[in-house]
């Protein structure tokens, strides 16, 4: 895949998300679409010491229907940041590189940003950062229909839907009882790769 692609915002992304990015020139993020629920845009996937894990941003409820994800508020009443971060440290404190990325991660978590829009784009830049990925990235300015096209990703990237991506193994700090755990959040790459997570996309 090679030109422009187009994604939707995600949070704390899954590996897919960015092996599509790797392959691209320029990536625009949908700021126009109505919010989606139960999807990335507000939701990841780690592995924890008791398997598969979740970890949900609240928003505000009934702004749902038919509102702008540009305009979707962060609940911050839910105590939601002390619940992702200890999830996160507690999953990959003996990692090999935690210490070197979870600090900029916890930064952006605790920055308190109003919309959940925000908190994606400065979480998306610092992870292209770590694995030193540049790439022009933009918001897109207005909504264009769905495009069956193989760069408009917008929907097909969904925990809703069975992905057929399939990464290469790589060594996780718990073993997954249905073997490899495969397209959790990035950061499970990050955190056990390091500088390498960009050769396994």
């Amino acid at each position: 895949m090679t030109g422009k692609i187009l994604l939707s915002t995600a949070y704390l992304p899954p590996i897919e998300y960015f092996s599509y990015i790797i392959k691209a020139e320029e990536v625009f993020i949908e700021r126009e679409e109505n919010y989606l629920k139960q999807s990335y845009r507000n939701r990841c996937y780690i592995l924890s010491a008791d398997g598969l894990q979740l970890l949900t941003i609240p928003v505000y409820k009934g702004s749902f229907h038919k509102t702008p994800v540009k305009e979707i508020r962060i609940d911050y009443s839910k105590r939601w940041q002390q619940i992702h971060l200890r999830a996160l440290s507690s999953s990959y404190k003996s990692s090999p590189y935690f210490i070197y990325y979870y600090e900029i991660i916890e930064k952006i978590i605790q920055s308190n940003y109003e919309f959940l829009l925000d908190l994606n784009m400065h979480i998306l830049k610092a992870i292209l950062k770590m694995m030193k990925i540049e790439i022009l990235l933009s918001y897109t300015s207005d909504f264009q229909p769905t495009d069956i096209s193989n760069n408009d990703l917008r929907y097909k990237i969904s925990p809703k839907k069975k992905s057929y991506y399939q990464p290469k193994k790589y060594i996780q700090v718990f073993d997954y009882g249905e073997g490899f755990a495969a397209d959790l959040s990035i950061m499970d790459l990050v955190f056990n790769m390091g500088p390498e997570a960009y050769k396994y996309l």
